[in-house]
């Protein structure tokens, strides 16, 4: 799985890259089809940070969230939390897209002449 951080208005230390790395290498447990996670840290005015994590995933699955807040770490921990409903969420969908058949004939009783007439 490819991994990338970005800091936009703000230095990513080891710390943070590390904290990051470790909560969104759980992602595929979730959904096997992801390989690729680009994480984006933001600084904003007043010591605010903004986590944004884009998963990528085979046939074109995209997966975003995103939280603003005081404390980054939290921040990532709440994003990881987000990504893993919407990846649960689709792997829950594809299983329930599954042909399920009707009643089978055997179990119906054959009705008989006289019950139509």
């Amino acid at each position: 799985m490819l991994f990338t951080i970005t800091g936009k208005h703000l230095d990513v230390t080891e710390a943070m890259k590390a904290h990051a790395e470790e909560k969104t290498a759980k992602l595929p447990r979730y959904f096997d089809g992801i390989n690729q996670v680009e994480v984006v840290i933001e600084g904003n005015e007043g010591g605010r940070t903004s986590v944004e994590i884009i998963a990528r995933g085979e046939h074109n699955n995209i997966f975003i969230a995103k939280e603003a807040g005081d404390d980054t770490y939290a921040c990532i921990d709440i994003v990881v939390h987000k990504l893993q409903r919407q990846l649960r969420k689709k792997k829950q969908k594809q299983r329930n897209n599954k042909h399920i058949p009707g009643p089978s004939a055997a179990g119906i009783p054959p009705e008989s002449e006289e019950e139509v007439a």
